[in-house]
This record gives structure tokens, C-alpha cells and sequence, in this order.
């Protein structure tokens, strides 16, 4: 992928750690930042009963931020800052409360001033439950 030609793992690994630390959204939704590798990162949470929609399933506001979170983290993980400018989820199954839920997102292309993402979101028994993409604008410093 085209992000470990261009940062040195660590820091990396220490931006992706800083911006994480920042996010009290991310914090009072219980995610965790389960895994930074050169060319993805993965966010985790358990679904709480507060996850839930009306059908006793993880709602899919919950799945998109954790997607989401993932996303911010992997395309903010250079000297850059990212934005959004496009995002999509589709819900492929189902997950209940005491699953947890890991959103892995993977840098597909980066140039200039355009990047694209796609995260997986899984269960813990490796079914997958959403598919999101994600685009973003790099601000040049």
C-alpha cells in the first residue's frame, strides 16, 4: 500500500495513538484501538445494551462510527490532515449485545489531495456485518 513508502512505522503508530487518545467520542462509545500496522488499523468495541436499536441489534449509527473511527485514524495517520468528503456503509448481518466488533480499514489509494478507504467491520467470529468506503481530502500544510 502506498502509506509505508512514505512514514516511518513508528510514528505512524504515534499519531494514529495521539489522535485516538483525543477522541472522546470514541471514548464514551467504548471503542479501543486494538491494532496499527503499516497499511491498516483496527478499532474494536463490545456492543453495550446502549448499541441497540428497537430490534435488540447494533444499531447502525454504532457501526458506522466505529467504521468511521478506523477511517479517521488510517487517513490521518501522516503529517496531513484528512477530512471526509464521502462515505458509505452497507449492513451485511447482524450483531447483538456481548459481541465485539472490529473495524479494520485499509488504505486503497492516496495521491495529492484525494484518498480512498475501505474498512470491514467483523464480528468476533469473523463474519463480517458492514463494508464501508471512504474518501478524503488531504489538506497540504
Amino acid at each position: 500500500m502506498p502509506e509505508a513508502e512514505n512514514q516511518r512505522p513508528d510514528c505512524r503508530e504515534d499519531i494514529v495513538r495521539r489522535a485516538f487518545d483525543r477522541d472522546p467520542y470514541a471514548d464514551a462509545l467504548g471503542f479501543t484501538l486494538r491494532r496499527i500496522t503499516a497499511d491498516s488499523v483496527a478499532v474494536s468495541m463490545v456492543v453495550r445494551q446502549d448499541h441497540l436499536n428497537f430490534h435488540a441489534v447494533t444499531h447502525g449509527g454504532a457501526l458506522f462510527s466505529l467504521a468511521d473511527c478506523a477511517f479517521s485514524l488510517a487517513s490521518n495517520a501522516y503529517d496531513e490532515p484528512a477530512v471526509a468528503i464521502d462515505t458509505h456503509l452497507v449492513i451485511t448481518a447482524s450483531s447483538r449485545i456481548g459481541d465485539t466488533l472490529t473495524a479494520t480499514a485499509v488504505e486503497m489509494t492516496r495521491g495529492r489531495t484525494l484518498a480512498t478507504y475501505r474498512v470491514d467491520v467483523s464480528r468476533d467470529d469473523d463474519r463480517v456485518v458492514a463494508l464501508f468506503t471512504g474518501t478524503v481530502f488531504v489538506k497540504k500544510s
